[in-house]
């Protein structure tokens, strides 16, 4: 059969249809009751359950995997990308309270290759359905000659829902709460540049190597999957600041937005490490002590502090040094909270606390 004309340019239509008839299968895990329609529409539809809610406020993020991509490509790894992206967008949303409601991936590459696309897209329905996250479309761009030979780009967008009164903006952080700093699985999706660098260049690692410190290749250690935090938060929220996933009464929404929660405020330790990320939560009259040493350190932030060269502040300005979020909560219930966050089995430290100041993050 002869190829067609926009085939021969570089643009498989044919293909991609091929590829894309599998997902309406690939997705079915991550379906909620609130979809509808399919998968291959012009818009994905969601209808709102506004009845287990006063004033829904429906939350959004967009963000890609940046330079983590290059490890995949050069161990022709891609299973664990759309995981990350969707852990990383949902942990953005978690934030503010919101339950992740639906989700949006955009492929772009120059050539699809079926293997790699089943991989991606099994990666975001894997997260998805982990987070109860309904995927309802997405958009893969073939462009030629746009990419290098067997490199991609991907981006989400994750929409979510929070009650108006229960939603966290930080107003209620005073000085002298706790800081609670839940466990990374490693660099999660920010510091890859400079992390490259360090390793492939200054150090003269491949991605295959072995590195003892780490029990690990090094390409294996970076390319472990962002952790999301989003199911682990939805079940704080609900014990410990009265949330609850039925609508609320008018009588008892006025008096949680009166009260002063014991989860306070929440930061993902993201880009900007904890210097640039936690003040996003905080009130202008505060400040966070982080307590350098108060946690475990994965190996691999000790290897990049012993074979770097960058200073100690910035280190803890590009990377989360192992800690993926910060939840700032009320002295009293500190103890409390930290014995449900272990009762999850997800590892967590009293890191520091909130001192009177001006809105920034000091390191001691």
């Amino acid at each position: 059969m002869k190829q067609k004309a926009y085939a021969r340019a570089g643009v498989d239509i044919d293909l991609g249809n091929r590829v894309k008839s599998g997902l309406p299968q690939m997705l079915r895990a991550t379906h909620r009751r609130e979809v509808l329609g399919k998968v291959g529409g012009f818009g994905g539809l969601f209808a709102l359950d506004i009845r287990k809610y006063h004033q829904p406020v429906l939350v959004s993020s967009v963000d890609g995997v940046g330079t983590k991509l290059k490890l995949a490509f050069a161990l022709d790894r891609h299973d664990t990308i759309g995981q990350d992206l969707v852990n990383h967008c949902v942990n953005d949303i978690a934030v503010l309270g919101a339950e992740p409601l639906f989700f949006l991936d955009y492929l772009g590459t120059g050539r699809l290759e079926p293997r790699v696309f089943k991989d991606i897209i099994s990666g975001f329905a894997k997260a998805c359905a982990e987070n109860h996250c309904a995927l309802i479309g997405g958009e893969t761009a073939q462009m030629p000659g746009f990419y290098q030979a067997g490199e991609y780009d991907v981006s989400g967008t994750i929409v979510g829902v929070v009650e108006k009164s229960l939603m966290l903006d930080g107003k209620a952080i005073q000085a002298g709460d706790a800081v609670i700093g839940l466990a990374s699985s490693g660099l999660h999706t920010n510091g890859y540049s400079l992390a490259r660098k360090i390793f492939f260049d200054q150090m003269g690692l491949k991605p295959t190597s072995r590195v003892p410190e780490l029990g690990n290749t090094i390409g294996n250690e970076l390319l472990k999957v962002h952790v999301s935090y989003g199911p682990l938060i939805q079940k704080l929220l609900k014990k410990f600041n009265r949330g609850s996933p039925s609508r609320p009464s008018r009588k008892a929404s006025t008096a949680r937005r009166d009260a002063c929660p014991a989860i306070r405020g929440i930061a993902h330790i993201t880009g900007g490490g904890f210097v640039d990320n936690i003040p996003r939560v905080l009130p202008k009259r505060c400040d966070v002590l982080i307590r350098k040493g108060t946690w475990d350190m994965p190996p691999i932030f000790e290897l990049i502090r012993a074979k770097g060269g960058v200073p100690d502040d910035e280190l803890y300005q590009v990377f989360n040094m192992g800690i993926g979020m910060v939840l700032i909560v009320s002295a009293d219930q500190a103890v409390n909270v930290m014995k449900s966050i272990h009762a999850q089995k997800q590892r967590a430290w009293l890191i520091g606390q909130v001192a009177k100041g001006r809105g920034v993050v000091r390191l001691v």
